[in-house]
């Protein structure tokens, strides 16, 4: 199921796996579908790592969210580069809206060999822009409100369409 990630830097296209993250993909859904991630931003950017959004407003307020989901990384699919995962705590099952597209391939991430047994589950790959993903990775970052890697300039997700 294609969807489009508008943001301030271009489109980014990515091809979400429901039949590998059903329920990760019917949550990112229905937050999309509600306009929570419309005016969002990538608030962690780690180059060589992965960007993160879908938390937090520009002014770095964290928006509400629903209840957490169940982690699905059993389910295959790897923390390749131009993935899209389920950002978490260190709880398992703490993903709720925020999520990370990986600009690398960082199988530390997926169940076998992440420190907690568990990992981190991905839910889809990015099919176009990812030269979008690429310049957003560069981008200069400072530390805002108690988080670090924040980019200097927001980087807004003004919309995500869900095309089924």
């Amino acid at each position: 199921m294609p969807v489009v990630l508008k943001t301030s830097q271009g489109d980014i296209t990515i091809e979400l796996d429901v039949n590998a993250a059903p329920i990760s993909v019917a949550n990112f859904i229905d937050y999309a579908k509600s306009g929570h991630y419309d005016g969002t931003i990538f608030h962690r950017v780690i180059p060589g790592f992965m960007i993160q959004g879908g938390g937090f407003s520009s002014d770095m307020v964290q928006k509400k969210t629903k209840a957490p989901i169940k982690n699905e990384s059993s389910n295959g699919l790897k923390n390749n580069k131009y993935t899209i995962a389920m950002a978490r705590t260190a709880v398992p099952d703490s993903a709720t809206s925020q999520f990370f597209i990986n600009a690398s391939d960082n199988d530390f991430l997926d169940k076998a060999k992440s420190q907690d047994g568990v990992g981190y589950c991905v839910f889809g790959k990015v099919t176009d822009g990812s030269n979008v993903v690429d310049a957003i990775e560069k981008v200069s970052t400072t530390r805002r409100s108690g988080h670090s890697d924040v980019p200097v300039d927001p980087i807004i997700i003004e919309s995500v369409e869900v095309t089924e």
